[in-house]
């Protein structure tokens, strides 16, 4: 009997010993699964960047969200006001536009710096290769739409971010701003106003971050570990880093796998961005922006 009650203890000793190594085993799994490393991208990347020490890669790419708390006071200002339409004559009165055709062109000045490029057709179309044109609505039958005269300028930066030929680019441009008040200073004609424009443009766009610059890159994703890397990342935007006054960043609810920051430059511009990073992407990053200015979570 004595014999038979050892026998079921070391038989449920060894099963209690069996399920402690397994779950040990399972959780090293899983945390070499949430381990990351961004050196395949940096090798992608740092020969777009002579010069520059490259110190942060995101894995994932950046977005904007669709609300920010800086902006709910505006919405219930605006809401009143902006009802039933997006008439460009309401949207550049809440927007302070007071002449459209001077702020496109004012528009035109962030974009030309941060992207680092002339906006002529053939630079534009060396940045949005391998992007198809967003298709334009075909006239009616009966009303025949004629495309705006448009700056060689101009033209080139409507090619860039796909804005319609038939409509006036002071309009597209309010509604963009307008839409996007929330999470951005509301002027694109700012620093923030041009990087929220790419982003808007382009997916897939994650973050760079230098010993000089900031950079929004074009890339894909990471392909599987069986299959080539074809990827040809590019930059699309950038700003020096002494252009950037502060960056504040938090974790939500979602913390271990999302950090959101909201990044203001010299200019009085800010813009709230959302990275989906997990926890080795989120600490990189931090690590290379620890010497801005800036609230950051804690470890």
């Amino acid at each position: 009997m004595m014999s038979g009650e050892r026998g079921r203890l070391g038989r449920f000793t060894d099963a209690v010993r069996g399920g402690a190594r397994a779950a040990r085993d399972r959780a090293r799994e899983l945390r070499d699964e949430f381990r990351t490393s961004d050196e395949p991208e940096r090798a992608l990347v740092a020969p777009l960047l002579p010069g520059q020490e490259l110190r942060y890669v995101g894995l994932g790419p950046v977005r904007a969200p669709g609300t920010h708390k800086a902006g709910r006071q505006l919405a219930d200002v605006m809401a009143d006001e902006f009802v039933d339409s997006l008439d460009p004559k309401v949207l550049f009165g809440l927007l302070n536009i007071v002449n459209p055709v001077v702020w496109v062109d004012a528009v035109l000045a962030p974009v030309r710096l941060a992207a680092g490029v002339l906006l002529l057709p053939g630079k534009v179309g060396a940045l949005a290769a391998g992007v198809p044109e967003a298709a334009e609505p075909e006239p009616g039958p009966r009303v025949r739409r004629e495309p705006i005269a448009l700056t060689e300028e101009q033209e080139a930066f409507r090619a860039l971010f796909r804005l319609s030929l038939y409509r006036p680019l002071a309009d597209q441009l309010a509604e963009i701003a307008y839409r996007r008040r929330y999470v951005f200073s509301g002027d694109l004609a700012t620093l923030a106003g041009s990087l929220l424009l790419f982003l808007e443009r382009y997916t897939g766009t994650p973050l760079a971050v230098t010993d000089t610059h900031l950079h929004l890159l074009r890339m894909g994703p990471r392909p599987d570990a069986d299959r080539p890397d074809r990827r040809q990342p590019r930059v699309l935007w950038s700003v020096p880093r002494d252009r950037v006054a502060r960056i504040d960043s938090e974790r939500g609810a979602t913390g271990l796998v999302q950090l959101t920051s909201t990044i203001a430059f010299d200019d009085s511009s800010w813009i709230r961005l959302t990275q989906p990073a997990l926890r080795d992407d989120q600490s990189r990053f931090l690590t290379a922006i620890h010497d801005l200015p800036g609230q950051r979570p804690a470890p």
